[in-house]
């Protein structure tokens, strides 16, 4: 499909949506089951593009791994192959190799992996020549940059003769990611000290030990259900399979769409999504769940809510440089995200004055988080969405999905 039109809802929305598993929880599970030998009993394995990904180059005897866009993928086997002693070329999509990992390849080889660097320090593509214990177990890593370093880190760490210490320097950003690793790694028996005063998390040597594992849908998902829900007119929504103390960060998206109109009941097979009156603002700071930022941004950007945010400087590093991204695609809607601070605060408000002339079309970046934040903004007005199949990369049945609350076609 090379475009999609969303139009509004002809009725009311009542529906029941089983979200796709967390590609976050399952990727962290792949690298586990693998550690142990694949002698893991997983349950929900999604059908994102980057956990099928993941899970066939674990099982792959290809010298080279191409995770095509799969930032977890590429920084987790990363870490697995080169620890593991083997040899592999990892590389991806010309974006992959645009986005940074020297400060894990820094912290591999003061471990003792023998990497190289193919074209660009710093970036991939890498050439993993295998693996000599260096006898050191503690790393020192900054830990603002992006948390997938440290995960992928934390994830090989027990098999080391003497576990790791990492040490993270400045301010640690996404941090419920980095407890989500924490929590299931010692869901397969490891025991760990996360010190979040000290920014130190000690991880002792111990073998990982099979367990039958159920994966959880997947908070980003859910929160374009809850952007569809804050601006349908009238919507009553049940997300199934998610749980009220999830492991995963992006369950934020409870406490946030509070504001933007949108109260949560948990039941016994997830979450119920009603209206409520909106508030006129919001302030929130991201930098534990930047994930949320696209969707929050478009919805406050339709309802006319004024959003102060904060914490998105890694957006800037994900599958497109999701701050510009943004700046270009919210003037389509009447809207602009200004920096205020440099590189801290941004504000997203409504252009006074402008008039929707005509079905604004949406350019997604090959950022499957663009094309599923906008899309909601067909609950209000007509709105093509480009390149929609970029959402395989998280959630292949969102378009199949959003058919069940309203209508769109190919253009």
């Amino acid at each position: 499909m090379k475009s999609i039109l969303v139009h509004p809802p002809q009725k009311s929305i009542r529906a029941e949506i089983r979200l796709a598993a967390s590609k976050s929880e399952c990727n962290r599970a792949l690298i586990i089951n693998a550690l142990t030998g694949f002698k893991c009993e997983l349950s929900n394995i999604s059908e994102a593009r980057d956990s099928q990904t993941m899970l066939r180059l674990l099982n792959s005897n290809e010298t080279v791994a191409d995770v095509i866009d799969a930032g977890t993928t590429m920084r987790f086997l990363t870490a697995y192959f080169a620890v593991t002693d083997q040899t592999k070329i990892m590389t991806g999509t010309p974006r992959m190799c645009e986005r940074p990992i020297g400060i894990l390849v820094d912290a591999l080889r003061v471990l003792g992996a023998d990497i190289e660097y193919q074209k660009e320090t710093g970036y991939p593509p890498l050439k993993l020549n295998g693996f000599t214990y260096s006898g050191q177990n503690e790393i020192a890593m900054r830990g603002d940059v992006s948390s997938q370093y440290i995960s992928a880190l934390l994830l090989i760490a027990p098999g080391l003769p003497s576990g790791l210490k990492i040490r993270l320097e400045g301010e640690v950003g996404s941090k419920p990611y980095i407890e989500m690793t924490l929590n299931q790694m010692a869901h397969f028996g490891i025991e760990y000290k996360a010190d979040w005063h000290a920014n130190t998390i000690i991880i002792p040597p111990f073998k990982y030990q099979p367990h039958p594992y159920a994966i959880e849908s997947d908070w980003s998902g859910a929160s374009y259900w809850y952007s569809i829900v804050a601006l349908a007119e009238d919507a009553e929504v049940e997300l199934l399979g998610l749980k009220k103390d999830s492991l995963q960060g992006d369950s934020a998206i409870v406490d946030i769409m509070r504001h933007l109109g949108v109260e949560s009941v948990f039941t016994d097979r997830g979450v119920l999504l009603t209206k409520i009156a909106p508030a006129a603002s919001i302030g929130w700071d991201f930098t534990d769940c930047p994930d949320l930022a696209q969707t929050v941004a478009v919805c406050c950007a339709v309802k006319g809510i004024r959003l102060s945010l904060t914490g998105i400087e890694s957006l800037k590093i994900k599958e497109t440089d999701r701050v510009f991204a943004l700046q270009q695609e919210l003037q389509k809607l009447g809207a602009t995200l200004k920096e205020v601070e440099k590189d801290h605060l941004y504000e997203v408000a409504q252009i006074p004055g402008f008039e929707l002339k005509e079905t604004p079309s949406i350019h997604t970046y090959d950022d499957h988080r663009m094309a599923m934040a906008f899309a909601p903004a067909g609950m209000v007005a007509p709105i093509i969405i480009e390149e929609p199949g970029v959402v395989v990369k998280s959630y292949p049945g969102y378009w199949k999905d959003l058919s069940v609350v309203t209508t769109w076609e190919e253009v």
